[in-house]
């Protein structure tokens, strides 16, 4: 097996010498790569500093991110729940940038051999090319939640950071079975680029369906097992230190229970947060945000129920008949009891095949009782199935 050391800059001690003291710190409850590696393998989640920023001509200083999100993580206090994170250092950039990626995915593909969730922290958006392509050695579909926003799928723009998606969507052996773009702002977008996401089923949630209840976003973020944040997705007022940030977007509260479901949701298995520009972060106040950001996940992480069979006791099961006619499907929800998520069966397009359950909300539910209405995520899943 690979030393994942070889990779790693240790944490310099400036970085957490106020906090060795206080015993109630994070830092004093998670292992970090100071003087030694930490034991990773038996690590629940490791914290991974990205420091390459060849990605990006106009927001030049979020090679420093993750130094200055320490300052302000190692500070804050957890529940009671004991944690097993550690904080592998920073990952040091390759050669080039492609191979940067490449050396991504090969730490990200070792951690999620071991169970272990990366938190990828720093960078430009493009790093979550290495981040996607650690999923390859799986051999299964997977789904990605991108928060953003913008679409950055534009060919003719320089930056990688503003076309990096294209790497992702033209990517062979295709391993995408759905892309969630989450929080992006219509005025910023192409609507060709959207119309094209709607025609290859993929879910679309600009920030005015989020307005609507945040709990409609809820499914699409627990279906996810990658999810990836540009910090520029968050309002100025609230976190300002990118080159890209907006007058108007989510309020960090609303990023932060986005976080939270990510963090509880039992499928995501690695995060990425990007963009974020101390340079332009005069009082530190937008590395405290990020800070919070990443507790909120790791403590939703702590509050993970096991998913258990949708047959055991756990789950009440729903049959919805939406019409008396024979070519009307019936929709077969569930509800976990313990967390009272919901979920919708999809069957396949040929009769061998068992379904497929994919998390939906309790308002999908409502709309099929009420007003014999099918889920957009019903028709979106059974439409990419065989």
């Amino acid at each position: 097996m690979i030393d994942l050391m070889i990779f790693f800059n240790s944490i310099e001690e400036e970085l957490y010498q106020s906090c060795k003291e206080d015993i109630t710190c994070l830092f004093n409850q998670i292992k970090i790569h100071a003087h030694q590696f930490p034991n990773w393998q038996e690590a629940d989640i490791a914290i991974i500093g990205l420091i390459e920023e060849r990605g990006t001509q106009k927001n030049i200083g979020v090679s420093q991110a993750a130094d200055a999100f320490r300052k302000h993580f190692y500070k804050l206090r957890k529940s009671k729940v004991p944690y097993k994170v550690v904080d592998l250092g920073n990952l040091r950039p390759a050669p080039s940038l492609q191979e940067t990626y490449q050396r991504i995915k090969v730490v990200c593909e070792l951690l999620l051999a071991e169970n272990t969730i990366p938190v990828l922290v720093g960078s430009s958006n493009d790093m979550m090319i290495g981040q996607f392509w650690a999923y390859q050695g799986l051999e299964q579909p997977i789904c990605i939640a991108n928060i953003d926003c913008t679409v950055d799928v534009d060919e003719l723009e320089s930056e990688e950071n503003k076309k990096h998606l294209l790497q992702i969507l033209t990517h062979q052996p295709n391993y995408l079975f759905n892309f969630s773009q989450v929080g992006h702002q219509g005025y910023l977008c192409s609507a060709s680029f959207l119309d094209i996401f709607e025609k290859m089923y993929f879910d679309v949630y600009g920030i005015g369906k989020i307005r609507e209840n945040i709990l409609n976003v809820e499914p699409v973020i627990r279906d996810a097992d990658m999810v990836a944040i540009d910090i520029s997705v968050v309002r100025k007022a609230d976190a300002g230190a990118s080159i890209y940030a907006q007058p108007f977007g989510l309020t960090s509260d609303e990023l932060a229970q986005l976080c939270w479901y990510a963090g509880i949701s039992p499928k995501v298995s690695s995060i990425g947060f990007y963009e974020y520009n101390p340079q332009l972060d005069t009082h530190g106040h937008n590395a405290q945000v990020l800070a919070v950001l990443v507790w909120y996940f790791i403590e939703g992480f702590y509050h993970r129920r096991k998913k258990t069979s949708f047959q055991s006791t756990d789950f009440q099961k729903f049959i919805v008949p939406l019409s008396e006619s024979l070519h009307a499907p019936t929709l077969v929800f569930y509800k976990q009891l313990s967390t009272n998520y919901w979920w919708l069966e999809v069957p396949y397009n040929t009769i061998q095949a068992e379904p497929v359950i994919i998390a939906c909300s309790y308002q999908d539910y409502l709309s099929a009782v009420e007003g014999g209405i099918i889920p957009d995520r019903w028709i979106s899943t059974q439409a990419k199935l065989p």
